[in-house]
């Protein structure tokens, strides 16, 4: 269904029935709960920031992830991608996307020799963080943390640190 579809077809409601709709979404997904929190209550967005930095650093936390190795970068993405719906300050969007590729990279750092799928993904997930801050004009504000991932990288074998120092001088000459 179309946008304008949709749109004819809510025009045919009543507001009350429209306000029942709206009842009906909230009631059954958490992410309009979350939407319709954020979008009335803008001072909420720092929490929900909070609650998804911590999925993020919960999912790399090293006594938890060799359980879930597999899970670490989905649930963590996922987190992001349920965050940035809100349509949040571009800087705590952004505060995310460099924590999953800091806890990625620090975790590679603590573990040491890593599957190579996991080396792929932190790369991206730092390349994705780059992207995002040079678009945003953010590159500034998170070089200290950016920079924390050459350190941890530093580490580790397999060309991890070669690519990931690549891309940060890409970014930060």
């Amino acid at each position: 269904m179309s946008k304008l579809q949709l749109k004819k077809e809510l025009q045919k409601l009543t507001k009350e029935q429209l306000i029942e709709q709206i009842f009906e979404l909230y009631d059954t997904y958490k992410p309009v709960k979350e939407y319709y929190k954020a979008f009335l209550y803008p001072e909420s967005v720092q929490e929900l920031y909070e609650k998804y930095k911590e999925i993020i650093i919960e999912k790399f936390n090293p006594s938890k992830m060799t359980r879930n190795l597999r899970t670490c970068f989905p649930v963590a993405k996922k987190a992001i991608s349920d965050f940035s719906v809100l349509k949040p300050p571009s800087k705590l969007l952004a505060d995310l996307m460099v924590t999953l590729a800091e806890k990625a990279c620090s975790s590679s750092d603590d573990y040491g020799d890593m599957p190579e799928q996991f080396y792929t993904d932190a790369s991206n997930s730092f390349v994705r963080a780059l992207k995002y801050l040079k678009k945003e004009g953010l590159l500034n504000d998170f070089k200290p943390q950016c920079k924390k991932c050459l350190k941890y990288a530093k580490a580790c074998g397999g060309g991890f640190y070669d690519g990931i120092s690549d891309v940060f001088y890409e970014y930060y000459l």
